[in-house]
């Protein structure tokens, strides 16, 4: 593989930090934490890319699923590499870093392009690493890499790290489940991002301790079509209550709840509100709103928290 042409670090530095301020316009806002579900997930609408605390270069251990589909969500580029020469910059090049770490200019060989535009056979960018307890940065040649970013425009090579800490120490687990939620994302059939919850109805049966709620949830339109979404749950006496969720037109007492560690359970469990909206709830009692609540607190319990490690400021 041939070696690139390596143009003056201050010059690229320069470039990687006028790349941050534009490119932070294109970038998707990361999900908002939402460990209570009550937090919407990242809208597609361009907007600025969030400040996040540098971390030390890690492995899948230190991630959640969400914070691995936040990630993809906001970086066009998800790259495997291996570094072959960095280069440490002085305290003046490096503004905003966090005490205890070091800020890296990096060259690294392109091994696979996961998503984003063709980037060639080197890439060139800027990462915050932890120093070491000997107060020095750690020694990444020949170190095999996860990178999620952005291409730098007219720069070609050069890339834009979504955070200063979305470098990550490549494994075989991480590089399968990066691209289960890239093959995700990209599927017609994807999920859409909730917005909010429209309506809330709970019809009862005719015996003691039947019934049925339903619920509609608003979803995102910006893409030019807003795909339904709706949850069922349905009791019946002598039976464990069961809840679905169908992503069509058809409401379907039959769905099933979605496993965890899905796009479907990212959207639900990282997007529903804490609880029925006033306005959703439009059962014609109060009888009939509580079970509504009821059931819709099942829901959450079920699907669990959205559990995130990553940290914003």
């Amino acid at each position: 593989m041939s070696k690139p042409f390596r143009k003056p670090i201050a010059t690229i530095v320069t470039s990687l930090s006028l790349a941050a301020i534009a490119m932070g316009q294109n970038n998707v806002a990361r999900a908002q934490n939402a460990s209570d579900s009550a937090a919407l997930d990242p809208l597609p609408a361009p907007v600025a890319a969030p400040v996040i605390s540098p971390l030390p270069m890690r492995d899948l251990a230190g991630q959640t699923y969400a914070d691995l589909v936040d990630l993809a969500l906001i970086s066009p580029v998800v790259a495997k590499a291996t570094v072959r020469h960095q280069t440490r910059l002085d305290p003046v090049d490096s503004p905003g870093l966090s005490p205890g770490f070091v800020r890296l200019y990096i060259e690294a060989d392109t091994n696979a392009l996961l998503v984003g535009p063709p980037l060639g056979e080197s890439l060139r960018f800027l990462a915050d690493v932890r120093l070491d307890t000997n107060g020095k940065p750690p020694r990444l040649n020949k170190t095999q890499v996860m990178l999620f970013g952005n291409a730098v425009p007219g720069k070609p090579g050069e890339l834009q790290l979504s955070a200063a800490d979305t470098m990550f120490a490549w494994s075989p687990a991480l590089e399968t489940q990066v691209r289960a939620i890239l093959t995700e994302l990209i599927s017609p059939d994807a999920p859409p991002r909730i917005t909010g919850l429209r309506e809330a109805l709970h019809v009862p049966g005719n015996l003691v301790g039947e019934g049925e709620s339903q619920f509609f949830f608003a979803t995102d339109s910006t893409t030019g079509s807003a795909r339904p979404v709706s949850i069922s749950v349905v009791r019946r006496p002598g039976e464990p209550t069961r809840w679905g969720v169908s992503f069509s037109e058809i409401v379907d007492q039959s769905a099933q709840p979605p496993r965890r560690d899905t796009l479907a359970w990212y959207r639900l469990a990282c997007s529903l509100p804490a609880m029925v909206p006033a306005r959703a709830a439009i059962s014609p009692t109060e009888a009939d709103q509580r079970m509504a609540a009821e059931d819709y607190a099942l829901i959450l319990r079920d699907l669990g928290p959205c559990r995130r490690n990553r940290i914003t400021k």
